[in-house]
């Protein structure tokens, strides 16, 4: 008997082409796609697989779900309540899409600050031709050393960007142990403390996770050399923002390149939009070309092992949210 995936709403033109290609692709696998929460509800019962964000309200009729792909690479808080985490089904994500269009990104915020351009670009608007003295106001890249916080797909394609440029690169991270390419130091979560004063660029692309709300704090900040700039592209909940403007404001790190905030949109007024040593970016680390088609090989592919029974790609480990 062919096994059924559905396909929660809300659903788009997108996703219904989604499901129209995985069912010509794979007749073994019948595919609903609900319209609305009445009609996944009907069909969640019988299903054995399910893609999209399931309410706690209709998890309990899902006594055969055995595979749920997430929506995106790291869901919003709350997407891992608890009746999900003790129901056996088997969570994946889209992680790994964004790899190259947010360590290009990451790299823009560490050039821009190497070459100065946070105190340039003011100049430009203002049209003041000022320099800084020579031999200042520069980060010499192959006498710096950056540390990536959070050393998976993003973070390595990061590293190797970054040893491109001649910067010694050191790596935390709280599953990994293989140092990948570009990484010459990989360490444990539990030696953040002790790594963040070696660091002229501290860069955060860990997700939102019990553990790491709100892990920056100002402790951490006043750890940090004051020459050195903080980029936090990962997720905005795990950066205590009224911690760094503190830390901004007393001088303890040089800047700070943001993509992700605790609150989005920034709200108007915010002291970090007029501050002249930060950068911020309205959460577009991740925009670029491809993404669509990337999520949708992840899903089909996965599709594919699951008919096979064969693993899963991106299972994440649902107590810790990754």
């Amino acid at each position: 008997m062919a096994s059924t995936l559905v396909m929660f709403p809300p659903q788009s033109a997108k996703t219904r082409e989604w499901g129209a290609r995985i069912a010509a692709a794979l007749p073994g696998l019948h595919v609903v796609v609900a319209e609305d929460e009445a009609e996944a509800a009907k069909a969640l019962p019988g299903a054995d697989a399910a893609f999209g964000t399931i309410p706690a309200g209709l998890l309990q009729q899902a006594k055969q779900l055995r595979w749920l792909q997430a929506p995106q690479a790291a869901p919003p808080a709350g997407y891992y309540y608890g009746e999900l985490i003790a129901h056996p089904v088997v969570v994946t994500n889209f992680r790994e899409i964004y790899n190259d269009h947010i360590a290009a990104h990451i790299m823009a915020f560490v050039l821009a600050f190497a070459r100065g351009l946070h105190d340039y670009l003011p100049r430009q608007w203002k049209g003041e031709w000022r320099r800084e003295p020579l031999d200042t106001g520069v980060v010499h890249l192959p006498e710096a050393t950056a540390l990536i916080v959070g050393v998976g797909g993003i973070g390595a394609e990061t590293a190797r960007l970054a040893a491109a440029f001649g910067m010694r690169v050191i790596g935390v991270d709280a599953r990994r142990r293989d140092a990948p390419p570009g990484v010459a130091e990989l360490h444990g979560a539990d030696q953040l403390d002790t790594l963040l004063p070696r660091a002229d660029f501290v860069i955060l692309t860990v997700p939102h996770t019990p553990e790491t709300e709100g892990f920056m704090n100002r402790a951490r900040f006043a750890r940090m050399k004051p020459s050195a700039f903080f980029i936090n592209i990962g997720r905005g909940r795990t950066t205590r923002l009224d911690d760094l403007v503190a830390a901004l404001r007393a001088g303890q790190l040089a800047g700070a390149g943001l993509d992700v905030f605790e609150q989005e949109p920034l709200p108007a007024g915010h002291p970090l939009w007029t501050m002249p040593n930060v950068l911020i970016t309205p959460h577009t680390a991740g925009f670029g070309p491809y993404l669509d088609e990337r999520r949708f090989e992840i899903l089909l592919d996965n599709c594919r092992r699951f008919v096979d029974g064969q693993p899963l790609r991106n299972v994440v480990d649902k107590a810790r949210w990754f």
